[in-house]
């Protein structure tokens, strides 16, 4: 497993794997909310590329997940669905570790209960319900994690 910073080979499969991912994470949102795939690349490369840095995580050099992270702010965490469970998912929380060791925070939605688990699993504690902004406008959850102090 590799953990790599993206480049613009990687945005066809990154983006392909995102999309999948999103359909089993959330498949009533993609159901009634989703957007066209066009949609997808068009944000993907004019929204997250831009705001944040996107590392790759590769099996044999295949990019079978991603990671958006700005500061200590994790903005999307994908693994494709032939490769979830599998560690890469616990990997990315590591790297993001070392790139902000002292507090990471995210939002997930609250019908994510597999990606809820995860957090959990991985330290993070459930700080915040609410709704997230437009124009997905669906219950979400604010997760952060702090380092233990000494």
């Amino acid at each position: 497993m590799k953990i790599r910073l993206y480049s613009p080979a990687d945005f066809d499969t990154v983006t392909k794997l995102w999309r999948s991912a999103r359909e089993i994470a959330f498949p009533e949102f993609q159901r009634t909310k989703g957007y066209s795939f066009e949609e997808d690349c068009a944000y993907f490369k004019n929204m997250l590329l831009k705001e944040n840095d996107v590392y790759v995580t590769e099996l044999d050099g295949i990019a079978v997940a991603f990671m958006a992270i700005k500061g200590d702010f994790i903005d999307q965490l994908y693994i494709s669905p032939d490769h979830q469970r599998k560690g890469i998912g616990t990997a990315l929380i590591a790297h993001a570790r070392i790139l902000s060791p002292e507090k990471l925070w995210l939002y997930t939605f609250q019908s994510n209960l597999n990606g809820r688990a995860f957090y959990e699993r991985n330290g993070f504690i459930a700080t915040k319900f609410g709704i997230s902004p437009p124009p997905e406008s669906e219950p979400d959850i604010l997760f952060e994690w702090k380092a233990k102090s000494e």
